[in-house]
């Protein structure tokens, strides 16, 4: 069994309904980070907010596998994918797989940019904290990040 974990975000329509639903057909799933709302990084100007979790899974699928199952469930979401960065209904990252490094197109693990989004490192510090650097909230003058709960508790939003 290998630690991965994936990112998930969400700024259109029923946000928790789409993280729920993801959630739920995760295999292997053992921690789920709380909810945060985030305010959206890069892309198109006029997007709403975000919301924004990390999962813990320990499983056997390799990150191919895992990118896969990523696209399936932005696929069940209804994702469009219109303009680079835009808003989405469903955006699913494969993060992290413990001893695994890639650099293929359309896959890189770890993932590149994930030391640089707070709307990541916040969510990943409650499921994987030895994967956050110490003090990295003092590298974002503005993290734009909050807290609103646990999943299961959030309709509506």
């Amino acid at each position: 069994m290998t630690r991965a974990l994936l990112a998930l975000g969400s700024n259109l329509g029923d946000r928790a309904r789409y993280l729920q639903d993801a959630v739920a057909l995760m295999p292997d799933l053992v921690a789920v980070s709380p909810v945060y709302e985030t305010d959206p990084v890069g892309g198109p100007d006029g997007q709403g907010p975000y919301l924004n979790m990390v999962v813990r899974l320990d499983t056997e699928l390799d990150a191919g596998e895992l990118l896969d199952l990523s696209h399936r469930l932005e696929e069940k979401a209804s994702r469009r994918r219109v303009v680079h960065w835009g808003p989405r209904t469903l955006d699913v990252d494969v993060l992290w797989l413990d001893g695994v490094t890639i650099d293929e197109p359309g896959l890189v693990v770890p993932h590149p940019r994930m030391a640089d989004r707070p709307f990541v490192l916040a969510p990943l510090r409650d499921v994987a904290p030895d994967l956050v650097p110490e003090g990295w909230e003092d590298r974002f003058d503005h993290l734009g990040v909050h807290r609103l709960g646990v999943l299961d508790e959030l309709s509506g939003h």
